[in-house]
């Protein structure tokens, strides 16, 4: 039995690569929407792990499938299937336009097989010079050398060498931008259906019905990241739904799994076949262990009673915001939808986004946010209107320990 060895926050300092700088928080439980650190001060959840924790903590549906799994069989590579992954697939492709899966173990990996793919089917339909891929500014699609180049921005790929070439960018929203940019050389266009590390950006009705015509009349692929949007987020099952727009191929990740690593590739079989044996894997993706959770995970969110619960959380944060900001006027709109909202820093707080953050853990809440202005929430779909009220408690005593500093 290995000796029992005592874990501060300086241990990260000595032990880890330091492209992060992690609070002085260390969590070690949490159940539902509530977390305990090491002193067992607890916090109420509204990060959700970036968008990832769907179902709070410890949620027992998936703690009895990893549970359950993790007796059975872990890992076996591609060289075999297994159960649990095909099961997943069947579902994920019931229910939204794809008819095949590609597994990965994140949302980065997920997009990188999409690219691959866009870039393939271009190469195998229409020659070598059909290479080109447009991408939107202040985009986020992962940390791979070729998520990072596609995704707009440059504080994130810049400092690593010559970048991936044939990959364009126009601002998120201008139609006409991206009008004069795609040609008969366009294999395809990557977007989120509302940008979240960007800023919280959602797109116009005409802005997102123009890409996919521009795509059609391009034969380009249209790629959406539903990474952060995807799985109940925004409401519905993929943020696609209520746009009135098919993509092509859809990459989800982050709440797939509600905590544990899984991505996946979504799309047609016209498609699909251009990803011949041999051209692209993942030793991990598709694993037994990934794919139970990420089936219980399914379930539970591709259900009326919570993607319907989604819209009244919704309200009752921007009702939080609203009264918030009535007393400490330090908001100049509130950005999102679902539960991917953001609260923009007018003119007096701005940049300070990281200090409302540190505030807000100093009061009980965890948040995040989403550049230097925008201080984000991301709770689980499931929260008990209790733990919002609570947490906006926090929250409000967060803002007033920062305007009264």
């Amino acid at each position: 039995m290995s000796e029992q060895m005592q874990v501060t926050r300086e241990l990260f300092d000595d032990v880890m690569v330091p492209n992060y700088a992690p609070s002085a928080i260390i969590p070690v439980r949490g159940q539902g929407s509530r977390v305990w650190d090491q002193n067992d001060n607890e916090l109420i959840d509204f990060a959700g792990g970036i968008a990832v924790n769907c179902l709070g903590h410890c949620h027992p549906a998936l703690v009895n499938a990893i549970n359950d799994q993790a007796s059975k069989i872990w890992h076996l590579s591609n060289v075999m299937t297994n159960e649990p992954a095909l099961r997943l697939a069947k579902k994920l492709t019931d229910a939204t336009f794809a008819d095949q899966v590609y597994y990965a173990n994140s949302g980065a990996e997920s997009n990188e097989a999409a690219l691959k793919l866009a870039r393939r089917w271009a190469l195998d339909n229409f020659g070598a010079d059909k290479d080109q891929i447009i991408a939107f500014k202040q985009g986020f699609h992962g940390r791979t050398f070729f998520t990072v180049t596609v995704g707009g921005q440059e504080t994130y790929s810049d400092g690593f060498g010559p970048k991936p070439g044939a990959i364009e960018h126009v601002a998120y929203n201008d139609l006409a931008a991206l009008k004069a940019l795609m040609s008969d050389k366009t294999c395809a266009v990557m977007m989120e259906p509302l940008q979240g590390e960007g800023g919280l950006v959602s797109p116009t009705d005409e802005f997102t019905k123009g890409v996919r015509e521009l795509c059609d009349e391009h034969n380009a692929l249209l790629i959406f990241d539903e990474v952060q949007t995807g799985f109940g987020r925004l409401g519905s099952l993929y943020a696609y739904m209520d746009l009135g727009v098919t993509p092509d191929i859809l990459t989800t990740a982050k709440a797939l799994g509600g905590g544990f690593p899984i991505g996946a590739m979504l799309t047609t079989k016209a498609i699909a076949k251009h990803l011949k044996v041999g051209t692209h894997g993942s030793t991990y993706g598709g694993n037994p262990l990934a794919c139970a959770v990420a089936e219980a995970v399914m379930d539970i969110v591709n259900t009326p009673e919570v993607l319907a619960g989604v819209s009244e959380k919704e309200a009752q944060i921007r009702a939080g915001f609203d009264a918030i900001n009535a007393k400490y006027n330090v908001f100049s709109e509130i950005r999102g939808k679902g539960l991917l909202l953001g609260a923009v820093l007018n003119d007096e707080y701005n940049g300070r986004a990281r200090d409302f953050m540190i505030a807000a853990a100093d009061n009980g809440l965890m948040a995040l946010v989403a550049g230097a202005n925008i201080v984000r929430f991301a709770p689980s779909l499931i929260i008990p209107s209790e733990d919002i009220a609570e947490g906006l408690a926090r929250f409000d005593k967060a803002v007033a320990q920062i305007v009264n500093a």
